[in-house]
């Protein structure tokens, strides 16, 4: 199930805006009911709760791909590696780097 804020980014971003921590608030009271909205200052209207709830696929998506992401992100060589493998393959005609990009790419597919 997505998380609240990832469905509201998705709500702000069909209707052209983006997240902004000075224009919303989220608040969870530890009462059972989980995550809501405190506060709300956009120019356009707050999402009912049922326009949230029409964003749940969307954010499922969106959770997945930064998870897929983020995963990628911690398995690629470190930055000074992989200029160090590009720098190799140009010399030597290899594709140490290509292919080891591609191998993280291919072990975490986007989906």
């Amino acid at each position: 199930m997505a998380n609240l804020k990832t469905k509201i980014v998705k709500y702000l971003e069909a209707n052209s805006k983006t997240w902004d921590a000075d224009k919303v608030s989220l608040q969870n009271d530890s009462d059972g009911n989980g995550d809501y909205i405190k506060s709300w200052t956009y120019d356009i209207a707050q999402p009912t709760a049922d326009q949230i709830a029409s964003y749940e696929t969307a954010g499922n998506t969106a959770e997945a791909l930064s998870g897929v992401l983020a995963k990628r992100a911690n398995e690629y060589p470190e930055l000074k590696e992989q200029l160090d493998m590009q720098y190799k393959d140009l010399l030597n005609g290899t594709t140490t780097w290509k292919d080891a990009v591609a191998k993280v790419k291919s072990d975490n597919p986007k989906g």
